[in-house]
């Protein structure tokens, strides 16, 4: 699903960074993980198609599955902060979200971030943003979406793929049923567009 935010957010918040002025790439991040299982299967399909992309990962897990994030880095790909223990900022205290971002930062170390759930309040963002480059996405997957069928989360993930896009994917248990189908057919579909998967250098 494209999103298209309007001027006005743009305006507003020009920390977000919504796409990039890039006509050869696109740029797949990964949020959520790491998570067994899940990210060894992610990391071998992009291998498969010489493919790099931006993993969005929870402290929590990192702290859980240290090696594996060891593994994603090792395979020559991006990391970004999503906070410890995925909260939703517009329920928190711009103290206590804070905190959970700088216990994620204790063990990834990135300038990149993504809020989960695309929550988070003027007050957080502009703390954040003191620190990280904010990344959001011009693709949303929807692969997290139960009631979504696999063919109906690929047609709203390819159907208007360009360079520049940075697309919404997830690393996790949940939403791996729509992320195995979805992955090598939009890797397949950027080949056929000549589009290079890149990480973020922002």
């Amino acid at each position: 699903m494209r999103i298209n935010p309007p001027g006005i957010i743009r305006r507003l918040f020009p920390e977000m960074i919504w796409s990039i002025d890039d006509s050869e790439g696109i740029y797949l991040t990964f949020d959520d993980g790491p998570t067994p299982g899940v990210t060894e299967w992610i990391l071998n399909t992009l291998d498969r198609y010489n493919a790099k992309a931006t993993f969005f990962v929870l402290g929590k897990n990192v702290e859980l599955y240290p090696d594996l994030y060891q593994m994603i880095i090792a395979r020559g790909h991006k990391v970004g902060n999503h906070t410890y223990s995925h909260q939703k900022g517009w329920h928190m205290s711009l103290e206590r979200y804070i905190e959970d971002v700088d216990l994620a930062a204790d063990m990834v170390h990135s300038e990149l971030f993504r809020p989960p759930y695309a929550q988070i309040t003027p007050a957080q963002l502009r703390s954040v943003a003191q620190r990280y480059r904010v990344v959001m996405w011009s693709i949303l997957s929807r692969d997290y979406n139960r009631h979504i069928s696999p063919k109906k989360c690929l047609r709203g993930t390819i159907g208007d793929l360009r360079g520049g896009d940075i697309i919404s994917l997830h690393d996790s248990a949940k939403s791996f049923r729509n992320t195995s189908y979805v992955l090598p057919a939009l890797l397949r579909k950027a080949k056929e567009l000549g589009l290079e998967c890149k990480i973020l250098e922002l």
